[in-house]
């Protein structure tokens, strides 16, 4: 969401996603069921929220550095954002990217209205659009990529709103969901590839839109269904829903994370359960790498439904020998290393009367930078285990993601430098192994992956981008690693995501 390359947290150990979105029309106190669907999607950003409503007549905005309770618990808060109409906004901040200026939904008075947008992913030609805004006179009041896209619709020479917007996506590259309001009514929209995720949902006389279905769930909403890849929904004040489809057909590529990792385990994504998906991934990876030991351990929460999953598959007794504390700080606010290796500890500890003398099999959904792994690794050997075997319910994480996701850069993600043998030396395991890229589709979809039109963007895994990277070619991305080589883009490919 911003034109730095992100880091996670100052530790850098766990993959985010950088923003969750959600909508409601036609609701009564639309702003109060956005603030029940924004603490659902908490997960997705916990360093600021905002959340903007309309009347009607005026477009009203409220936006805060914190949790969604920090900042819309109140009755106070709720009635500064009247209206029928809201849309609401969680996200990470990011090196360069913190402060007011970047909270959405960003909001701007356009010559045809107000303009409201809160947008879940990453445009990655935003900097060269940017540019070339600002050398017409554009005055950018943030560093978000997302105001390129009010700009772009400001300048856009159609006559109604949906052209502009539409004139507007057509210009960019890289991975979106958006919620939009103007006066007429609220606009969801998701890429042409649907990276981003964004689904639909119903209460009462209300339409809803989210990241994720559990944020229908809290509000008792029902799950329509998921908004297309490319596709455009369009709610006016009267309840009346259109869908376009202005950008032609290509194959979808959602993210294949949603799956592992991101998505709350009691949503779902693209048509299946993301716990059912992960228990799957569990035994998948039991399937391919069997281990001889005593007991199955999550490295909780993240990996709680993949063990399951190894557990089963492996007839191995699944315990929870890592007790999780949810109320501590997070490490990223500690600023030495010695300061976040105790905060590791102080979030995770041993059940040492379980483990004692133990062979444990650690099951985690991901290593990106290793250090959290070595550290649960060597704080299970300091609890008396006998055997630390190390099992990631992901393939290696070896390249950055350019689609709203907060990843190192490539030279610090501990798989782009070794190989497994090395890695497993480095976090201190007597094993290390991941679950294939193979096995991964397997699990979560069921099909084989197709080398030439892969059904996912697994990206972080392959280098294999679906988009071109403008910004990033020639510049932080390792050309040798972009699927396109040369600027050329492959068959399953797209040179912007719209033709």
């Amino acid at each position: 969401m911003n034109f730095t390359n992100p880091f996670c947290d100052a530790d850098g150990d766990k993959l985010r996603e950088e923003c969750g979105v959600f909508g409601a029309i036609g609701a009564a106190d639309a702003s109060a069921v956005t603030a029940l669907g924004l603490h659902a999607l908490q997960h997705r950003g916990q360093e600021a929220a905002g959340i903007c409503s309309f009347d009607g007549t005026e477009f009203f905005q409220r936006r805060g550095n914190g949790h969604v309770a920090e900042n819309f618990s109140s009755q106070d808060a709720i009635a500064e954002l009247p209206g029928t109409m809201a849309a609401g906004h969680v996200r990470y901040s990011t090196t360069g990217g913190a402060g007011l200026r970047n909270v959405q939904p960003l909001y701007a008075d356009l010559a045809s209205g107000g303009f409201s947008v809160a947008h879940n992913g990453n445009i990655s030609n935003a900097a060269t659009l940017r540019q070339a805004l600002v050398e017409k006179g554009a005055i950018f009041q943030s560093t978000s990529d997302t105001e390129v896209i009010i700009h772009l619709v400001a300048t856009s020479r159609y006559p109604t709103m949906i052209d502009r917007l539409i004139d507007a996506l057509r210009m960019i590259e890289g991975a979106y969901s958006l919620v939009v309001m103007t006066p007429e009514g609220m606009i969801a929209c998701r890429d042409p590839l649907g990276i981003r995720p964004l689904v639909m949902g119903r209460l009462g006389d209300a339409t809803l839109f989210a990241s994720e279905s559990v944020a229908f769930d809290i509000s008792g909403a029902e799950f329509l269904r998921q908004v297309e890849p490319g596709e455009i929904v369009r709610v006016d004040h009267d309840g009346n829903v259109e869908s376009l489809r202005p950008f032609g057909t290509h194959r979808a590529r959602p993210c294949i994370f949603e799956h592992v990792y991101f998505s709350r385990p009691d949503s779902i994504f693209d048509g299946r359960s993301v716990y059912a998906a992960r228990k799957a991934i569990g035994a998948q990876l039991a399937i391919e790498n069997p281990c001889d030991a005593d007991l199955v351990v999550p490295v909780p929460d993240s990996g709680v439904p993949a063990a399951i999953g190894y557990a089963q598959q492996s007839g191995l007794p699944f315990e929870l020998g890592i007790i999780r504390s949810h109320y501590v700080g997070r490490t990223f606010i500690q600023p030495s290393d010695g300061a976040r290796n105790s905060g590791v500890k102080r979030k995770h500890n041993a059940n040492r009367g379980l483990v004692e003398g133990k062979r444990i099999v650690l099951i985690d959904d991901s290593i990106v930078r290793g250090t959290t792994s070595l550290k649960i690794v060597e704080m299970m050997r300091e609890a008396g285990a006998s055997e630390v075997h190390f099992r990631v319910a992901s393939p290696p994480t070896a390249h950055s993601c350019y689609y709203g996701v907060d990843t190192p850069e490539r030279s610090k993600l501990l798989a782009a430098r070794m190989d497994v043998e090395p890695m497993r030396e480095f976090i201190q395991a007597d094993s290390l192994a991941f679950v294939s890229i193979a096995g991964l589709y397997r699990a979560v979809g069921g099909i084989p992956r197709n080398d030439d039109a892969p059904q996912f963007c697994d990206a972080c895994f392959t280098g294999d981008y679906p988009t071109r990277l403008t910004d990033l070619q020639g510049a932080q991305a390792d050309d040798a690693q972009l699927s396109f080589g040369n600027g050329t883009a492959r068959k399953n490919t797209v040179a912007s995501t719209v033709s």
